[in-house]
């Protein structure tokens, strides 16, 4: 049962955020519904972010099936991999060089997140959880170029913001590792 809560969190959550990539669509709803296409959004997103959550919860306790068994040190590189990950989710909000290189600092953050996480995770869950992101990362980040979306494009003059990226990703990283990944998720990342 958990598996399958867990996909149709999937589709609620991806589902709300593909609809976004058609343009003509999403205009007409927000025509309709004015602000209210927000809040729809919004309740769709976080409805499918709670029956992920929930489902894969529920598979880890429940019905966890092993597809293959990644080499140990597949773990390391997803470690590695994951600090490049909160770079990138930090720089989507901070105007700055590394911005402006990535284009859509979010979609990447959420590819390179997902693909870690595939390296490591050999299990059902885990590849239909974040083999979905990986997947509907990838077709945004084609969507977006497709439509003429270039992303940020135009760095500060000072590298000033990219110094500040960098030192609180490693921060938020470190806290992530430390304290949120063992004692939330249940899995130590280091050590």
């Amino acid at each position: 049962m958990g598996l399958l809560v867990l996909i149709f969190g999937l589709v609620l959550l991806l589902g709300a955020h593909v609809f976004v990539t058609f343009r003509k669509l999403r205009a007409a709803a927000i025509e309709e519904l004015g602000h209210g296409y927000r809040i729809v959004f919004s309740l769709f997103a976080l409805a499918g972010l709670v029956l992920i959550i929930w489902g894969y919860s529920e598979y880890r306790a429940h019905e966890w099936m092993q597809v293959w068994m990644p080499p140990p040190y597949m773990r390391h590189i997803t470690v590695a991999l994951m600090l490049f990950s909160v770079i990138m989710v930090v720089a989507a909000f901070v105007p700055s060089h590394i911005k402006a290189w990535l284009k859509h600092p979010m979609l990447g953050s959420v590819k390179t997140w997902a693909f870690a996480h595939l390296l490591s995770n050999g299990d059902l869950g885990s590849i239909v959880l974040f083999g979905a992101f990986l997947v509907w990362g990838s077709y945004a980040r084609v969507a977006a170029k497709r439509r003429g979306d270039a992303g940020f494009a135009t760095p500060p003059a000072s590298w000033t913001n990219d110094i500040i990226v960098i030192a609180v990703s490693v921060v938020i990283y470190l806290l992530l590792g430390f304290y949120f990944h063992p004692y939330v998720i249940g899995v130590p990342v280091f050590g």
